[in-house]
């Protein structure tokens, strides 16, 4: 076609980076008015998107530590793999540097021997970004370990993960064992990684959620915290049975510390979402193929946390702070799941080392 016939109005959407960077559905759009010879509406129903989505990817992780004599975690090795984003647009068998940036190159841990492999795997449908992206699973593979570890010594799950994060620092790409690290783009100058922000989150939340008293007061809680676009953020999370037995999500506590804060209500808003979008992906989040097309449709189908299933009380904090600005939309979701999965253990004594929950214990 001559250009000079074609127009083309761009609606201004918020949000959704993720989906919108990839408009398929605007080439759709195209073909169809070519063929017609005039405008058209095209409308994509959730049917469409759920089944011809770009999805988030899957991963394996294989996590191994040494303690020493006394009890002390002294070696970490973890062999991360899974299908990357840049798949979709070459053919990218390796996690890239962003990915790796995401939660382990920039893994702040206090142990001497630490190695990391970023293997290789084939992606088998189109991979796009979810919100927090790589974060999810890393963070969930590394905070589940660490509770793993906490239970083998018979130590705190909080005080381990104390230990191994280690005293308050900047860590340089040195203490890290990298040349660089992605930082989100951002400078290390101005947003470093510091230990003593992630300490600070993670003793802000457990004092909230009276961490000390949980045993004594009969409560399940699990913990997880994470560093992630610049951002700070722990979470707690408390789980009870029901009367069917079942396993109910009963409170949740989330800390940030996201340095310059603007809109302190905004920034509320987005760590309540955060906590029942990761609950939602924890316990029910799965799509699946069968003969090369995708399962699920809809909400009949593809489940999610509905209302009765979400905490009934989630506790923000957030950190006063005069530092530079971090994100806040994608920083709180990935410590969510991990927590959960350590507040079911807590309770039932199963450990969860594959995601959803739902297929691992009854919900």
């Amino acid at each position: 076609m001559d250009p000079s016939k074609v127009t083309i109005h761009v609606t201004l959407l918020g949000g959704g980076f993720g989906r919108k960077s990839k408009p398929d559905y605007v080439v759709e759009a195209a073909l169809v008015a070519r063929a017609v010879g005039a405008p058209v509406r095209l409308q994509w129903t959730r049917e469409d998107d759920v089944r011809h989505d770009y999805y988030h990817s899957t991963s394996a992780q294989r996590l191994e530590a040494g303690l020493d004599a006394s009890g002390k975690v002294v070696a970490w090795h973890q062999r991360i793999a899974f299908p990357p984003i840049g798949s979709t647009f070459s053919d990218a068998t390796f996690a890239g540097d962003g990915e790796m940036g995401q939660g382990i190159v920039d893994l702040p841990l206090a142990i001497p021997d630490v190695r990391m492999e970023n293997c290789e795997a084939r992606a088998h449908t189109r991979i796009g970004w979810l919100r927090s992206v790589a974060n999810i699973y890393h963070a969930f593979a590394v905070q589940s370990f660490i509770d793993e570890l906490a239970h083998t010594r018979g130590t705190d799950p909080r005080d381990t993960l104390l230990e191994v994060l280690g005293p308050s620092r900047i860590v340089t790409p040195k203490d890290l064992g990298v040349a660089k690290v992605p930082n989100y783009g951002q400078s290390l100058e101005q947003h470093p990684v510091d230990t003593a922000r992630l300490r600070r989150v993670i003793e802000r939340v457990t004092g909230l959620a009276r961490w000390d008293e949980r045993k004594r007061e009969g409560r399940s809680l699990g913990l997880a915290a994470h560093r992630s676009f610049l951002t700070y953020v722990a979470v707690v999370v408390s789980v009870v049975k029901d009367a069917n037995e079942q396993i109910r999500v009963d409170e949740a506590w989330i800390v940030a510390d996201a340095g310059t804060i603007i809109n302190l209500e905004r920034v509320r808003a987005q760590m309540e979402g955060a906590v029942v979008f990761g609950l939602s992906l924890g316990l029910y989040g799965e799509i699946t193929m069968k003969d090369g097309a995708t399962v699920q449709s809809n909400f009949r189908d593809y489940r999610l946390a509905r209302i009765a299933e979400t905490p009934r009380k989630i506790h923000v904090d957030i950190i006063p702070s005069d530092g530079p600005p971090g994100g806040v939309g994608e920083p709180g979701v990935p410590p969510v799941a991990p927590a959960l999965a350590n507040a079911v253990f807590a309770l039932t004594g199963t450990r969860v080392r594959e995601l959803p929950l739902v297929k691992t214990v009854k919900v």
